[in-house]
């Protein structure tokens, strides 16, 4: 099984906006320059994330997006379903299909395990998340490379 770049960009922007949302709006322009993750996608991501009232948009100077729930109400299932990415073990994708045309013999223990992974991500919330170390690390490094990037572009070239 193997989530697509879909499911795991969706829940990195929530995982930055969960991080960043007590400072208010965060735009799709710095979750895209953090995260690596390009613009035009996170804009197609958050359409659905919207639709499925995860986040909100706020509108004018200083806007941008921030949850529409508390970190502790969004769980990474809810992230993933919002972005309609399926979490399916089996060779067949559910369809019962997989060995000529019929179930193949090992079907119920690839949907087993994926109602397993699925009940584990329903288990997961984003503030959950936001408080395991290795996080808080990787927080700090990416605001420390914001700083250092916001600061290079103010520093005026040597006059000659």
């Amino acid at each position: 099984m193997k989530l697509s770049t879909k499911g795991r960009y969706a829940v990195t922007a929530m995982m930055h906006l969960a991080i960043h949302d007590k400072h208010g709006p965060v735009t799709l322009a710095e979750i895209s320059q953090c995260q690596g993750i390009s613009l035009s996608y996170l804009e197609q991501l958050f359409a659905k994330l919207r639709k499925r009232t995860l986040v909100e948009g706020v509108r004018g100077p200083g806007g941008g997006y921030r949850l529409a729930r508390t970190p502790d109400q969004v769980t990474v299932a809810d992230i993933i379903s919002a972005v309609d990415e399926k979490l399916d073990a089996t060779r067949c994708c559910g369809n019962e299909n997989c060995q000529n045309g019929r179930r193949c013999l090992t079907h119920e223990l690839w949907t087993d395990l994926s109602r397993q992974i699925f009940t584990f991500l329903e288990g997961i919330t984003l503030a959950q998340f936001v408080e395991r170390p290795h996080v808080t690390d990787i927080v700090h490094y990416q605001n420390n490379r914001r700083r250092d990037r916001s600061s290079e572009r103010f520093i005026a070239p040597a006059m000659m």
